[in-house]
């Protein structure tokens, strides 16, 4: 009796809290900017914002539209993408609406940050104004880069533009009919912005002993060792640091520098290198490449016993470690999305033979070289060991069985794993490996999920960076006054991963003092290094490569004499040259007509 009364009480209270304007006008709910000087939880939420709309993915998506994979969900929008349903009204890669809302948001928290009164303290309160305003820079600078590299392009009239640049909050009475900057102003806008984020954050959050450690800014106006520790101590660990910001910079000059936009941004190779090598000096260059960075996402040792905020030598810059088991969450969606359907999985991301065939051999020689000991009816042996790692291909060992992708006829083989058995088998005969947890189950009837985390940007990313960079700069072995090269980097990231080991990576050797053959092996470290992180699709627009080339998989049949692999055409893709650069939105452009729209589109 008791509960049922609570219960009763609890619906009238919501009744009548329903029915409050029955009796009499309710407050409105709408709180203005005046109210965010004085609570600064309110005013924080704005920079939140710019958190909470991170424009990163944390699965792979974007490569199935690529020549690195495709998938089995034919409802996939950048499958369609690829077969010829992009356009400025139709684009999956659109950040427009998304970034310019955010940048909305960061413009009017920066209008106030100092303003709000964030400590009773004067000089917590001044520490909390330089930090949260850098963050706020850094977050804005992130946004305008990734607008730029989603819509920035040469127009039919032959200039190279960007998005327009706005600096202040909009309301109703604001100018919105803005044409766009060209790119090398919006380069440059984002570079200030960086420039002040450095200034203003820390390298790093970390907790300091004793007032004599305080930066000298701080010393000067009173500050004292706990105001310190509260505001860029080790519990604001994940947010945005000068480092994050400095690799931010390295990214935005190596998509400047790259021959799409180089010949318009003002960018050269020679700065995005240096770029790159201010973030790598600082963890010691090459001798601070992560031993196991490859294979981050199955070192669970690390994953496993992960503190608040830390990272790993091999990750710059992450999001929240998670292990739950809803549909959202990371602990069990990429595995339950991408383990092959005997493992309860749905398949989703097929790897191509194009990328299969990117892999060297272990001797560091790419498979169409005389010297590699490539066999084509033995594709898997003796490859570089990142095949493996990264791609289950037929008769892989995984989670304690063999993962059998071809067409056997016999019934002990003949799985829903075989090339398009059902809808969730492979299309290609490969299913992902990369990114996945082998120790979580997808059962249904016993779901075991482990710890994952979206990573936002790798070392390994930097030192690829760098060495592209650097190569095109001062040529395979040239460093330009830094202590590494181009040679260098490439060689200890394929030393790590166990390539070219044995005789002292041959192949490297011979190219060494070819520009061009360095380019080409850089390129393709890359997309081995990053495949499925969202990067390619990115890489080969920048580039400016051909966008059109057919994806394709294998079929193995048993013969006479062994397996036989068939190539096969899996997807015919429908690009035009046109989309290295992609579209200003339709709506936008039905909108304002001061916008100009890239050449094609």
């Amino acid at each position: 009796m008791k509960l049922k009364n609570i219960l009763l009480s609890t619906a009238l209270l919501a009744t009548l809290s329903a029915c409050e304007d029955m009796f009499e006008p309710a407050q409105e709910n709408n709180r203005g900017i005046e109210e965010m000087f004085s609570d600064p939880n309110y005013a924080s939420g704005l920079l939140g914002y710019g958190y909470a709309m991170l424009p990163y993915d944390n699965s792979s998506v974007s490569d199935v539209a690529t020549d690195d994979a495709v998938t089995n969900d034919l409802t996939s929008n950048y499958s369609k993408m690829a077969l010829g349903a992009w356009s400025s009204s139709n684009n999956p890669m659109e950040q427009w609406q998304a970034r310019r809302a955010t940048i909305q948001y960061l413009n009017t928290f920066l209008s106030i940050v100092d303003q709000v009164q964030w400590s009773a303290t004067t000089s917590t309160n001044q520490m909390y104004i330089d930090k949260l305003r850098g963050e706020a820079y850094a977050l804005r600078a992130l946004n305008n880069f990734y607008l730029l590299q989603a819509h920035g392009g040469w127009t039919a009239d032959g200039q190279l533009l960007g998005v327009p640049i706005v600096f202040e909050p909009e309301d109703k009475d604001s100018e919105f009919n803005l044409p766009r900057n060209t790119f090398s102003d919006c380069v440059n806008y984002i570079f200030e912005d960086l420039d002040k984020a450095i200034d203003l954050l820390p390298l790093d959050y970390a907790n300091i002993s004793s007032n004599a450690e305080l930066p000298v800014k701080y010393q000067q106006i009173g500050a004292e060792m706990g105001g310190y520790n509260l505001v860029f101590g080790t519990y604001q660990r994940g947010r945005i640091t000068k480092r994050i910001a400095e690799a931010f910079k390295a990214q935005v000059a190596l998509l400047a520098a790259s021959p799409a936009y180089r010949d318009g941004s003002g960018v050269t190779s020679e700065m995005a290198a240096n770029y790159a090598a201010t973030v790598l000096n600082r963890i010691g260059g090459i001798s601070g490449i992560d031993p196991r960075g490859n294979t981050w996402y199955m070192n669970t040792d690390e994953l496993d016993n992960m503190g608040s905020g830390e990272v790993t030598a091999e990750i710059l810059w992450r999001g929240n470690r998670t292990n739950g088991d809803a549909d959202w969450d990371m602990g069990i969606t990429q595995e339950k999305n991408n383990f092959p359907p005997t493992l309860y999985g749905s398949g989703r991301i097929n790897p191509t033979q194009n990328l299969v065939d990117a892999f060297p051999m272990a001797n560091g020689f790419p498979i169409t070289d005389v010297n590699s000991g490539y066999s084509a009816n033995n594709p898997y042996a003796n490859r570089d060991p990142r095949l493996t790692e990264y791609i289950l291909y037929n008769e892989s060992e995984y989670k304690g069985k063999k993962i059998i992708t071809g067409l056997y006829a016999d019934s002990e083989n003949k799985t829903d794993d075989g090339l398009n058995r059902i809808g969730t088998s492979t299309r290609t005969g490969y299913y992902l490996r990369k990114l996945l947890r082998e120790d979580c189950s997808a059962d249904p009837s016993s779901l075991n999920t482990k710890y994952h985390f979206p990573v936002r940007i790798r070392y390994t990313e930097i030192f690829l960076a760098y060495a592209e960079a650097a190569n095109d700069a001062w040529g395979p072995t040239g460093n330009g006054g830094n202590t590494y090269s181009a040679y260098d980097v490439i060689k200890a990231l394929r030393a790590r991963a166990g390539v070219g080991t044995d005789n002292g990576d041959a192949y490297l050797e011979s190219i060494k003092n070819d520009k061009d053959k360095m380019t080409e092996l850089i390129r393709n470290e890359r997309r081995i290094e990053l495949c499925f992180e969202n990067k390619r699709f990115w890489d080969i627009r920048r580039w400016n490569l051909p966008l059109n080339e057919t994806a394709k998989g294998v079929r193995i049949e048993q013969g006479n004499n062994g397996l036989i692999y068939t190539l096969i055409d899996v997807e015919i893709r429908n690009y035009q040259d046109y989309m290295h650069y992609g579209p200003i939105p339709y709506s936008e452009m039905l909108k304002w007509d001061n916008l100009q729209q890239n050449k094609g589109w």
